[in-house]
């Protein structure tokens, strides 16, 4: 299992807004094939792999990240293919949260007489696949908020100048997060602040993927309530898409802004602010998985404030900038210990001369938020 798992992780950049899934096929002892999805539209993992083993998956054992699927979408049925292989066993690390699966491709599996188990090594096949997770089972994407901070957690001079705080191995590490992520979320004062491109700047071969394969683009989107994103941005330039959110009490259609590629979208709220969950709900409806906040203090601290962050990613840069620099999170009305907002550290690792800090909530769910 845990080589399937090495296998899913190939298909990191790649696979949205399908999982990532790993397969490999075991007969007396020997490796005789393997898989992974490589992206939507392309046969599965298992189908991978039984192309790779032909006849010797007969009474082989699978060795799958994620319960075969059992419906027709894109692709056939997984479970037909492992049952016309003639696969005797099939080990899942986890069921698929998908509701046309959920259950039912193992039980199909069991029905035609292969011996089947579940649960090996499953905390680390979900986290190959939080955003899809979350997506399936609440209907909300999965939440990264990135960060970056000096020592004494600042993110910016008192006049705005952020550029940079950290290390180029840290800025690095970030676009490798921009690439696994379906979305990558901005508020309208970053943007008329700092005119970024919120793009990935890693090329295929440097992210790992086949040749074949093309480089990721995820979407950018820009909470923009009053419509003031100027038709100007840089990133309405770039490859990929580019959508503005606004209000839906928002008089302008933003037609200059769709003349200059950019996607609009209205969504609840007012000409100063959206409806958090609503904006998130609607990423979920167009199959985005993981969403990267890249935002400043008072976007960040909403997101976090409304109970919206799944994980932070925290770069922390051995450097002072002072009191009166900008601060990490805006977060009013906290007065007493007891209100602190507490988080549990996942992950600590240096990154260049840089301290990357992975936290989640205390008290989030355990099914990706």
């Amino acid at each position: 299992m845990a080589r399937a798992i090495n296998l899913a992780r190939q298909g990191l950049y790649t696979t949205h807004p399908n999982p990532r899934v790993g397969c490999l096929l075991v007969r007396e002892g020997n490796v005789v094939g393997e898989g992974y999805h490589r992206r939507t539209g392309e046969p599965h993992a298992e189908r991978n792999a039984l192309a790779v083993a032909g006849e010797a998956a007969r009474g082989a054992t699978a060795y799958v990240t994620l319960e075969p699927c059992c419906h027709h979408g894109r692709t056939p049925p997984c479970t037909e293919g492992l049952i016309e292989a003639g696969v005797k066993r099939v080990v899942a690390a986890m069921r698929d949260s998908n509701p046309k699966v959920a259950g039912r491709g193992l039980e199909q599996l069991r029905h035609s007489g292969i011996d089947v188990a579940e649960g090996v090594m499953q905390p680390q096949a979900e986290a190959l696949n939080p955003g899809y997770i979350k997506r399936m089972s609440r209907g909300l994407p999965y939440l990264r908020c990135k960060m970056a901070m000096s020592l004494d957690g600042r993110t910016a001079m008192a006049s705005g100048e952020s550029q940079w705080i950290t290390s180029p191995a840290a800025r690095a590490d970030v676009q490798r997060l921009r690439a696994r992520s379906a979305a990558i979320l901005t508020g309208i004062g970053t943007l008329l602040a700092d005119d970024p491109s919120m793009n990935v700047r890693l090329s295929a071969a440097e992210l790992g993927i086949d040749e074949d394969l093309p480089a990721p683009h995820p979407v950018r989107v820009v909470l923009d309530p009053n419509l003031d994103t100027p038709s100007d941005a840089k990133m309405l330039g770039l490859p990929g898409p580019t959508l503005i959110v606004c209000s839906d009490e928002q008089p302008m259609h933003g037609a200059a802004l769709e003349a200059a590629g950019a996607q609009v979208a209205m969504l609840p709220g007012d000409r100063r602010r959206l409806d958090l969950p609503e904006v998130l709900g609607f990423l979920a409806a167009q199959e985005i998985n993981e969403v990267l906040l890249e935002s400043g203090a008072t976007l960040a601290g909403a997101m976090l404030e409304q109970g919206l962050v799944d994980e932070l990613i925290i770069y922390l840069a051995p450097h002072l900038m002072g009191q009166d620099a900008r601060g990490l999170f805006h977060l009013p009305g906290i007065q007493r210990m007891s209100e602190r907002v507490e988080l549990g550290i996942t992950d600590l690792r240096q990154v260049g001369p840089d301290i990357r800090i992975t936290a989640v909530p205390v008290g989030s769910g355990e099914d990706g938020g």
